[in-house]
């Protein structure tokens, strides 16, 4: 079989079980099989498949029409501007929680020597997008998961930053690791009985854990903060994603924690989506 016979018959399939993008997730499965980038695979789509290779491809398949994420199947996935490591055990980064990255980057000066907490850091991108444009700075990534803890510390030496960032497996409130310049955190926010209703790749296969937010969505995002503003410098920035209709009581959270809010940041979509702020 051709590559674009292969792709036709993988679209088929992931169509008739309701995949809505059917055709594009079928080229990314079919480069990931063949390890080449989707636009080699596009301009080689007479050359014929071997066996081992359609195996592969059609396993894909078969994983990607039960609606487990291409990201979990391909193993990466990318962020900011470059690649990172994912699996079932880390939320998959995506492109509105490049916000935070965007705001951190504009704060820090190209020679700045600041210290950064990054708090649920999960696969470690956002700590390690800021760093790696960010030469003089150094980060600490804490995450109750031990494997996500893992995966960030394989992320950090494929990213070749491993020498200015540490990764510890703790619960943000047995974590006392000294002052911090900036915080960052993309903490679990999802109201407990919402998870049921969120779409079926992220409820049955992205890890509980990162999106919980508990019974009224501000478990986390309560902690977070009440923690930063003792792990923060004075004059430190804390830089918050949170959920579309989230900003009026985090703000609250935010003013009685000692932070005095700087900006509102919108996503892609045109929603509220970071919370700048500076501890007082």
């Amino acid at each position: 079989m051709r590559y674009q016979e292969v792709i036709n018959e993988g679209s088929k399939i992931l169509k008739l079980n309701n995949i809505k993008s059917y055709n594009l997730d079928s080229e990314i499965l079919l480069s990931s099989a063949l390890k080449l980038d989707r636009s080699q695979l596009i301009l080689n789509l007479d050359k014929e498949i071997n066996k081992i290779e359609k195996k592969n491809y059609f396993n894909f398949i078969e994983r990607r029409k039960k609606n487990e994420p291409i990201a979990y199947i391909t193993g990466y996935k990318e962020f900011w501007k470059n690649k990172f490591k994912v699996d079932k055990n880390v939320l998959i980064p995506r492109p509105d929680t490049e916000v935070i990255v965007e705001q951190v980057l504009d704060h820090l000066k190209i020679n700045s020597s600041k210290k950064i907490l990054d708090i649920g850091t999960g696969s470690g991108c956002i700590l390690l997008s800021i760093l790696k444009e960010r030469k003089k700075c150094s980060g600490v990534g804490v995450d109750i998961s031990k494997n996500a803890t893992k995966l960030a510390k394989y992320n950090a030496k494929i990213q070749h930053i491993n020498n200015r960032i540490k990764f510890l497996n703790s619960d943000i409130d047995n974590f006392y690791g000294g002052k911090y310049d900036l915080i960052i955190s993309n903490p679990p926010y999802v109201k407990l009985h919402k998870i049921n209703s969120l779409d079926r790749d992220i409820k049955s296969f992205e890890p509980k854990v990162a999106l919980n937010g508990g019974v009224d969505g501000y478990a986390k995002i309560r902690l977070t903060i009440k923690k930063s503003s003792t792990l923060i410098k004075r004059k430190g920035k804390l830089f918050l994603e949170v959920g579309f209709d989230q900003t009026r009581e985090t703000l609250k959270l935010l003013k009685l924690n000692g932070f005095y809010t700087n900006k509102i940041v919108k996503d892609l979509a045109n929603i509220n989506r970071c919370l700048v702020s500076t501890k007082i």
